[in-house]
């Protein structure tokens, strides 16, 4: 039931605005938790609506303006946040960098947008301004939050958040009316946020989106989900992604719940163990991780824990996710399904920090079937969305009742969906963006003069108006014999298994699909170690015989399923090798976002395709990589190549 506060829904159109009415209708609420050495500490709307003003005071006197951007980088931390509500209360545009990018990976973005402002969490990406600031004649002040470390540093250009909000507390004082005169010039159709986009196939751009295309998308999941000012959320992931940045805080400032920020990234179970979410929000990778650590749990369990939980997930597999739908359900089921929660599920549960979750939603890539139907299997409503960051997240939600493992559900409302004779899909939207931020050309080429926007993912919607995403369209394509070949569709099933932590498929125009596989060291050095089998680090284990065996195990068990689908039966896995390195996004292999940049790793490794499709047994290779500090290595391996079972198809083809 919503609070009383909340029953009526903000008229407020722009953030600063949405700010203010919170400060007003809701002021002693929590609005921002942070765990600091241990201990959660609470700042209300008051308190939050306080500070920002001071800040806004603070950057209008470092010369922020209308209409200027103003970079953020580092982990969920109020003070970040706080500093973005601050530029868009002076009518500027907030930019979050991912906080784990290398110094030169931000100087495009920093000279793009001509940020003069940038406002970092601690010494590290103070230390990674000061490295480019050379090379961005636009930045003049680095404002940071933690100063550990700091104590020796005396640039100029340097500035505290505490000294910033004090040069705030003087500018309110000899001009009182910024804030409000501000306000007065803010439109809902000004620029709100500029998002920058992972590069995965050129130079990043700049997604510039209004103020009214994100808070309207946040209005309508919030009246979908019945949304209120009691929600708790945790804010774990990047802030520089628009999936968390709508998430914890374009709809924190449209509902007005409290957002909760994790100590660290190394805390973010026991943190979220503490809070409890009633909403929740995690990419795949997060959800396979998650299941990666109670399978890890189970194999360390005695002989009973064990068979009570198979017994239990069996029951799971065949009543849960009914039973969470409301449908029919035998007397005998939902007894056994009772008796499992009260033994397993609840635990599980209260073990992974989700007892209290109400509504929970994967997103940034395609979820693989198995891993979104084992967590709706133990009670979890976990619940599947579409869009990006051009489309202001929300473009097709499933709704409770209609949630399918093989669809991301029908269109919210406001949004048209229409298919290509290519199989594109493409949509209008209140949501969509502006532009690409002085990009015009990049802008036509997946705009149309009428609205509609080219998403680039290939789908259809099937009879009952749900959107079924079948991969990117560039990376779908056809095997020699002319069936589809969807390597997304093939990686996410294989990445269910907690062993194999990451896939790349290849198929398209040849006579059989191949794969590399990055095995998960965590879930596999456990299942070495409990055999008394010693290993030297990643390298070392990826190489062993009995690793390849296990994986293999997996990759015949994924054919065996191909084998009964019609449209990917032909897209078994004949070869695969195991790579001697994680992928990593220092190495330009996966998107901060953690996607496969698929052509520049075929490109990269293309010895090793070579190999694959050569019939070789094994492949030499000698890899670059790069390292956190900068600095450049090498690793080497000999690499084994081991066939897979390709099972007889089951069904007749389908084109």
């Amino acid at each position: 039931m919503a609070h009383p506060s909340h029953t009526a829904m903000s008229t407020a159109n722009t953030f600063p605005a949405l700010l203010a009415e919170h400060a007003r209708v809701r002021g002693d609420r929590p609005a921002i938790r942070e765990k600091h050495l241990g201990i959660w500490q609470t700042l209300t709307w008051s308190q939050v609506h306080e500070r920002v003003c001071k800040i806004a005071h603070g950057l209008a006197q470092l010369g922020v303006r209308r209409g200027d951007h103003v970079a953020v980088i580092g982990e969920n931390r109020p003070q970040l946040y706080m500093a973005m509500m601050a530029t868009q209360t002076l009518g500027a545009v907030p930019i979050a960098l991912y906080q784990d990018a290398v110094a030169q990976e931000m100087v495009y973005v920093l000279q793009d947008a001509s940020v003069a402002v940038v406002v970092v969490e601690d010494q590290e990406q103070v230390d990674k301004m000061l490295e480019v600031r050379d090379q961005c004649p636009a930045m003049q002040k680095i404002v940071y939050d933690d100063p550990r470390g700091l104590r020796h540093y005396t640039d100029e250009a340097l500035m505290s958040c505490e000294q910033l909000a004090e040069l705030g507390a003087q500018h309110q004082r000899v001009d009182p009316d910024l804030i409000s005169r501000c306000l007065a010039e803010i439109r809902p159709e000004d620029d709100g946020a500029m998002f920058y986009t992972s590069g995965t196939t050129g130079k990043p751009k700049g997604v510039v989106l209004t103020s009214h295309a994100l808070i309207d998308r946040a209005r309508v999941i919030e009246v979908m989900e019945g949304l209120t000012d009691r929600e708790d959320v945790l804010a774990y992931m990047p802030v520089a992604w628009i999936g968390q940045n709508m998430f914890s805080y374009m709809q924190l400032l449209v509902t007005g719940f409290t957002v909760n920020h994790p100590e660290s990234p190394e805390t973010v179970p026991i943190d979220m163990r503490d809070i409890g979410p009633t909403y929740y929000f995690a990419p795949p990778r997060v959800l396979e991780g998650l299941l990666t650590q109670v399978t890890i749990r189970m194999e360390d369990a005695g002989w009973f824990k064990r068979k009570m939980y198979d017994w239990a997930m069996g029951v799971a597999r065949r009543a849960g996710s009914r039973i969470l739908d409301g449908e029919s359900v035998g007397l005998l089921d939902r007894l056994q399904y009772a008796v499992g929660d009260l033994c397993v599920y609840g635990p599980l549960r209260n073990a992974l920090g989700m007892s209290r979750v109400r509504v929970a939603y994967t997103a940034g890539e395609a979820i693989g079937p198995d891993l979104f139907v084992f967590y709706r299997s133990i009670g979890i409503n976990l619940k599947q969305l579409y869009g990006s960051t051009e489309t202001g997240v929300f473009v097709c939600v499933q709704p409770d009742g209609q949630v399918r493992s093989d669809t991301v559900g029908p269109p919210v409302a406001g949004v048209e969906i229409r298919v290509s004779e290519t199989g594109e899909v493409q949509l209008r939207s209140p949501g969509l963006f502006k532009e690409y931020y002085r990009n015009p050309e990049a802008t036509r080429e997946v705009k149309t003069e009428d609205g509609w926007f080219h998403t680039g993912d290939a789908g259809f919607i099937d009879q009952e108006g749900h959107l079924k995403i079948i991969d990117r369209a560039k990376d779908v394509g056809r095997l020699a014999d002319g069936s589809m070949f969807a390597p997304k569709y093939i990686e996410n099933k294989l990445k269910f298994f907690p062993h194999i932590k990451e896939v790349v498929a290849f198929g398209d125009g040849r006579q059989e699909v191949c794969a590399f596989i990055n095995i998960d060291l965590e879930a596999v050095g456990n299942w070495a170690e409990r055999r008394g089998m010693p290993y030297a680090g990643y390298t070392d284990l990826a190489g062993r015989d009995e690793v390849y065996a296990l994986i293999t195990d997996c990759v015949n068990q994924v054919n065996a399923d191909l084998a009964r689908d019609p449209r990917l039966c032909g897209s078994q896995v004949s070869r695969f090798l195991i790579l001697h390195k994680e992928l990593d996004p220092d190495d330009d292999e996966l998107t901060r976002t953690r996607k496969v940049r698929r052509a520049f790793i075929a490109q990269k490794y293309g010895v090793l395709v070579d190999a694959l499709y050569g019939g070789l047994d094994h492949q030499y290779i000698e890899t670059e990589v790069k390292f956190e500090d900068g600095r450049r290595g090498k690793i080497s391996a000999d690499l084994k190549i081991r066939p897979a079972r390709v099972s007889p198809v089951q069904i007749a083809k389908a084109a």
